[in-house]
This record gives C-alpha cells, sequence and structure tokens, in this order.
C-alpha cells in the first residue's frame, strides 16, 4: 500500500481500521486495513472540502488502490445528501465508476458500491434514469448472490430504487428482466415489480398498461422458486383489485355484459392470456376474493 494511500486512509472519517493483532502478526501491517466500517447514510456527515473532493472524485473512484475507491465512494455518498447539485454535471461519469466497483469481487469494495447506488438513487431520483441501466442489473445480480452481507445490501438498494424512481418508468425498466435465465435474478424482479405497481395506483395501472402487467405476473406465478410466485400472487391480487375498482366507475366496451366484477375479470384473463396463464391467474386472484 503507497504511503499516500495510507495517509488518505489514516485522515478518513469513514474508513475504520480494525487493530487484529493476530492478523497483523500473520499478514503484516496491510491486516490493519483489511476491514471497512460501513456507515449508515443517516450518520454521514457533510465534507469540509467539498470543492476539492469533487476535482479529485473521478480520479479516486478510478483508482487500483482498493482502499482509495472506497473512501471516494463514500465521498460520492456525502456529495450526494450535501451537495447535489455540485455534482450533478458528472452524474453519468460518476454512476459508471460505481457501476465498475459494484462489478468488483472485493466484497468491502462492492458493499460500499452499493452503499454509493442506494445513496445516488435516494438523491437523484429520476435523474438517475438515463444511466441507471448497467446499475439495476449489478444490484439485481449481487442481491440474487450467496454472500449475506453484500446481498442484504443490495436488496436494500433494490428497495430504494422502487420508493424513490417513479414506478412507471421504472417499470419499462424491470420489464426486461422479467424472463432472465438466472431464477433469483426473476425473483428479484418480481419483487420489485410488485412494489412499483402498487406505487401506480387505479389510474396508474390503467395508463401503463393492465395487459402488459397482467402477463407479468402470469409469467412468473409459474417460476421455479417461491419469492418469484409469491411476489406474482401479490402482483395479480393487487391488478385484480384495481381492475375491480375501475370496471365499478367506468362502462368496459371489451365485455359483453358482464354481470359481476368476477366475471368481467374472469373474461378479461381468457382474452388477454393463455388458457393455462388464465386458469393460473384465476386461481391465485379467485382464492381471496
Amino acid at each position: 500500500m503507497s504511503g499516500k494511500a495510507l495517509r488518505d486512509l489514516n485522515a478518513s472519517p469513514l474508513l475504520e481500521r480494525k487493530n487484529d493483532n493476530s492478523n497483523k502478526a500473520d499478514n503484516g501491517p496491510e491486516a490493519v486495513y483489511s476491514e471497512i466500517e460501513y456507515i449508515e447514510t443517516e450518520n454521514l456527515k457533510d465534507l469540509t472540502d467539498a470543492d476539492i473532493n469533487l476535482i479529485t472524485l473521478l480520479d479516486r473512484l478510478d483508482s487500483k488502490d482498493w482502499i482509495v475507491v472506497c473512501e471516494a465512494l463514500n465521498h460520492v455518498r456525502q456529495l450526494s445528501i450535501f451537495h447535489k447539485e455540485a455534482m450533478l454535471p458528472m452524474l453519468g461519469n460518476v454512476t459508471t465508476l460505481v457501476v465498475k466497483s459494484l462489478k468488483n469481487p472485493r466484497s468491502a469494495l462492492c458493499k460500499t458500491a452499493i452503499m454509493a447506488s442506494s445513496d445516488l438513487i435516494k438523491a437523484y431520483q429520476d435523474q438517475m434514469l438515463d444511466f441507471i441501466d448497467p446499475m439495476l442489473l449489478q444490484l439485481l445480480l449481487k442481491a440474487s448472490q450467496d454472500k449475506r452481507f453484500v446481498c442484504e445490501a443490495a436488496e436494500k438498494a433494490l428497495i430504494m430504487t422502487t420508493t424513490c424512481i417513479s414506478p412507471n418508468l421504472l417499470l419499462q425498466k424491470l420489464e426486461l428482466y422479467v424472463k432472465h435465465k438466472n431464477p433469483r435474478i426473476r425473483a428479484k424482479v418480481s419483487m420489485c415489480i410488485c412494489r412499483s405497481v402498487h406505487r401506480l395506483g387505479v389510474e396508474g395501472i390503467k395508463e401503463y398498461g393492465l395487459d402488459a402487467l397482467i402477463q407479468m405476473a402470469a409469467t412468473q406465478l409459474s417460476d421455479h422458486l417461491p419469492e418469484a410466485r409469491e411476489a406474482a400472487r401479490k402482483l395479480s391480487l393487487e391488478l385484480r383489485a384495481a381492475y375491480d375498482k375501475y370496471v365499478s366507475n367506468h362502462q368496459t366496451e371489451e365485455m359483453s355484459n358482464p354481470t359481476s366484477n368476477s366475471d368481467a375479470w374472469e373474461q378479461f384473463c381468457c382474452m388477454k392470456l393463455s388458457p393455462g396463464n388464465a386458469q393460473a391467474v384465476l386461481r391465485v386472484t379467485s382464492a381471496t376474493i
């Protein structure tokens, strides 16, 4: 480790040295710096030299020294909270380099990048849409892996994404992964879609397209993983409830004078889905209606 990196590390309030004498004896001084403290968003403090940090930020994010990159990622988090407008012109470049760290096999660096992703999404919301595609894919991948502390951080970041990004816009991104070859990713996507649809409301669901949404739900009802099936079940119920509210207030031209909401819903599903998928949706939406 370079002398400059050690000085930066010692000076940074966000990188915690955890001294383990046995590790130090066996592995040398590097082991002293082998663990990073993960600071929760609410505990982050403003930078005293934000202008200087902005000037050097991209170079530090692209450093070959992972400790320097971790420090820069935490500065990204601080800047997104306290100097949001100042970092906006470089948001695309910053996002690209954060995604680079998301791909890094070093868990400490990856988790710090996940936390930075979450804070960027929270701060910039729909302003992230032009840059979020590669970040979204990496968060889905990390949320699907076995390393628990990375997985949990990625899941929190995905919840932040579905909370802060306009649901109609985010659904267009998520729809691309509904049939992903990795079943764990499909499960995470199903949960994200379910949360986003819940935010749409009745009119938002109608505007986005009930046809497209019910097809997504039907696809996931037969998925291999129970998480995907459960999310699809909740989504189907959400869509059924929205449909019932809508037909109660509007005369639909598609239906041949249905006598009840149940008849209308059954007719709708049979029109829009294959027979097998229609029966799957009707099974889960009729059980509790």
